[in-house]
């Protein structure tokens, strides 16, 4: 079976950055046609660069790597250097890649591949911003998408950003009402399952023991990553949200899920980028989004590391 056509859009941010790793280790089921850079856990020329430089760190320097857009579609922006560190992926040493940025609009390409291209998936791990402003650009772009796997939104974990709200939904809460209701599949893996797949000093040592440079990054990011959320959680290590959306490619009964119509507030100040689930049906509203409510953490892990073992030492 050939490999599916991927574009991921991503803010990286470690999770993202670990996202690609584990996109970029499975090419036998993967096959990565771009990666476009949103700005999002920080502003878009730290995310473009970080991009360019995991690509670099994985020997994936024939994946192109376009920058996209710096503002979300309404909103002002919003970033995460909180969580993320200055520098987005705090945790390892940053350089200057080699990695050559593409001239071309992450919004253009996104566009001109989906018109090349049948049955491409979006994987979207950042806001929404790109994909949302290639949708209005070129509206019959949509039918050639086969499907969105996104991480973003929250159900019965409420939001990590305010109260109510995720980060990803909340940083263009615009966007992500345009892709949630564009009438092709969408996939949602938000915080009711990313807030099970923790990296325990266990999990994480067990990658730590494979060696490689990937491998390395990885523990190191993590070990960044870990000093944040595990403070405020009260955990045994940091949720690790944006690979679970390349996990659900590569190993979907990992996860459980259910179609259900996601609504997102994009008017009220007090719950803006609210993901509103319908679970149990009970507004009669189209169901428009394959919602993802629980995971087997310890099937993810165990993908995670024998895909980060095939990096070389």
């Amino acid at each position: 079976m050939p490999a599916r056509p991927i574009i991921i859009d991503c803010d990286p941010g470690q999770d993202d950055a670990i996202a690609l790793f584990l996109a970029m280790a499975s090419p036998d089921e993967l096959n990565i046609l771009g990666v476009t850079a949103v700005a999002g856990n920080v502003p878009l020329p730290l995310t473009e660069r970080n991009v360019r430089m995991m690509c670099e760190l994985a020997g994936r320097e024939d994946i192109p790597v376009f920058a996209g857009c710096a503002k979300p579609m309404v909103r002002d922006s919003i970033t995460a250097e909180y969580i993320h560190g200055e520098t987005g992926i705090d945790g390892i040493d940053v350089f200057e890649p080699r990695t050559v940025l593409q001239d071309k609009h992450a919004v253009d390409f996104i566009v001109e591949t989906l018109l090349a291209h049948d049955e491409v998936t979006l994987i979207p791990t950042g806001p929404l911003t790109n994909i949302a402003t290639a949708f209005e650009k070129n509206a019959e772009v949509i039918q050639k998408v086969k499907e969105i796997v996104v991480m973003g939104g929250a159900m019965r974990e409420g939001g990590n950003r305010t109260p109510s709200a995720e980060f990803n939904i909340m940083a263009d809460p615009q966007a992500a009402d345009i892709v949630l209701n564009c009438g092709r599949p969408v996939t949602l893996i938000g915080l009711d399952v990313t807030h099970k797949v923790l990296s325990t000093e266990e999990r994480v040592a067990r990658i730590g023991q494979l060696g490689n440079s990937v491998a390395n990054a990885t523990v190191g990011m993590l070990s960044f990553f870990h000093r944040y959320d595990t403070e405020k959680y009260s955990s045994q290590g940091t949720p690790l949200h944006d690979p679970c959306t390349i996990a659900y490619l590569l190993q979907p009964d990992l996860f459980k899920t259910k179609l259900c119509n996601v609504a997102v507030e994009t008017e009220s100040e007090l719950t803006i980028g609210h993901t509103a689930v319908d679970f149990w049906h009970v507004t009669g509203r189209p169901k428009n989004v394959n919602w993802a409510y629980d995971v087997d953490a310890d099937g993810f892990y165990e993908l995670l590391t024998e895909r980060l073992s095939r990096f070389p030492l």
